[in-house]
């Protein structure tokens, strides 16, 4: 990876774009320290610190911690990340838009980002004003009795921010290096590294135990064998071999070659973790709008069940992220639609049949492959859950999260480099 970035950065047209790219991250982070007017900063953080194990702490971490400090890009990349999701999940739905992204080439791909981008409004909004009522509702505004004005202010303030780092991430992808929407993601967890340390060395400090220094050298060796893990995985993919018959144009042969049929072990990347998470975390997310129940009642005894630290939240947690996962991968590799693309382009799997019998085949080695990436993804979710039991840091809970965005990203950024590296290779032998 460093041997790439050097050789890059030797190459002045790829040197320009990391410029560029590293400047629209210095403009997000900077956005990132700017408040936004009328919020009590002190208030938030303390209480979104004690609902860190809910919904509003998975939307701080994805901020970089913008979220809890309520600053300008508060709400980041999130609308539109939420937004091409539902529109993914809609072009399926609705067959007006399949029609549009499968058969609209350039002008229909235009035309699903511009819907991508008024949902992305109206999702900013809502996602405003639910953060407004939040910090009125539990008196975390610094005027006591704020005005519609005070609210437009602060709703605008989030929404005009979302919408920025959304073009930010677009000129990135354009003119940068790698996808500008993900780079920004990763820049913002990324930036919570100091914090973590700082956590890790309070910890270190005021804990009693002797064994205080051990648990911390765990978590770092656990971490880095994470990411080796997750490397590893990521480039892991099951290939299908694919044979094409030959045939007889005048005098001369064509076709005949072989090739394979690569299947992504995680295709559907780092979603089923983030709407598991999302979904599981709901009821403690509301439970904590409400007063403390008491001890002994029936109130306690759900809110003890649900709590990231409890058992039956680990397996629920666990399956739903299988679930999603044979959801995504389902959306995303279609075995009829693969099938009848290699029966018109004159292709087969050995040993099947075209039709039916390669439909079948094809389906049956994406169920065990989704079940392997769904499981890897589960393992990579519930092993910081663990640790965080055993610390007794909830925080710990989304690190596996984190830590599968910020690998991916690097290596998702990589290979467009190594890309745009041998394209410009190609691009002086033809001169």
């Amino acid at each position: 990876m460093i041997q790439t970035i050097r050789k890059a950065w030797g190459i002045p047209e790829l040197r320009k774009k990391i410029i560029f790219t590293l400047l629209i991250l210095l403009i997000y982070r900077i956005g990132n320290a700017i408040p936004v007017p009328y919020v009590d900063v002190a208030k938030l953080s303390q209480y979104l610190n004690q609902m860190s194990t809910t919904v509003l702490g998975l939307y701080n971490v994805m901020s970089g911690g913008a979220f809890a400090n309520a600053t300008v890009f508060a709400l980041s990349i999130q609308p539109y990340i939420n937004s091409q999701i539902i529109i993914q999940l809609l072009t399926i739905a609705i067959p007006a838009l399949e029609r549009l992204a499968k058969d609209g080439g350039e002008e229909g791909r235009k035309k699903i980002e511009s819907i991508t981008r008024y949902f992305t409004v109206v999702i900013a909004v809502l996602q405003g004003f639910g953060y407004f009522m939040l910090m009125k509702n539990y008196d975390l505004l610094a005027v006591s009795d704020p005005t519609i004005w005070n609210a437009l202010v602060i709703i605008v303030s989030f929404v005009a921010g979302s919408m920025f780092c959304m073009w930010m991430g677009e000129q990135v992808t354009e003119f940068g290096i790698g996808n500008g929407i993900s780079i920004i993601l990763f820049a913002g967890i990324l930036s919570r590294l100091p914090y973590l340390a700082s956590d890790a060395i309070s910890y270190m400090k005021s804990s009693t135990s002797a064994l205080a220094w051990l648990w911390v050298l765990l978590l770092i060796l656990g971490m880095l064998a994470l990411v080796v893990f997750i490397v590893f995985i990521n480039d892991s993919e099951r290939r299908l071999p694919v044979q094409y018959a030959k045939r007889q144009v005048g005098r001369k042969l064509y076709g005949g070659q072989s090739t394979n049929l690569p299947m992504k072990v995680n295709m559907s990347g780092v979603l089923p973790i983030i709407f598991a998470q999302s979904i599981v975390a709901l009821p403690a997310t509301f439970l904590a709008f409400m007063k403390a129940p008491e001890e002994g009642t029936f109130m306690y005894a759900f809110m003890q069940a649900i709590d990231t630290k409890s058992l039956l939240y680990m397996i629920i947690y666990f399956v739903m992220i299988i679930g999603f996962s044979y959801f995504y991968s389902t959306i995303q590799f279609n075995p009829v639609e693969i099938s009848n693309n290699l029966k018109k382009q004159g292709g087969f799997i050995p040993g099947f049949r075209p039709g039916k019998p390669t439909v079948d085949f094809i389906k049956k080695v994406l169920n065990k492959v989704t079940l392997f990436g769904s499981i890897y993804l589960g393992i990579v979710a519930i092993c910081p859950l663990i640790l965080a039991k055993i610390v007794g840091k909830s925080s710990l809970g989304i690190g596996g999260t984190s830590v599968i965005i910020v690998v991916g990203v690097a290596l998702e950024t990589v290979r467009a480099m190594e890309a745009q590296m041998v394209m410009r290779q190609y691009k002086g032998f033809l001169e």
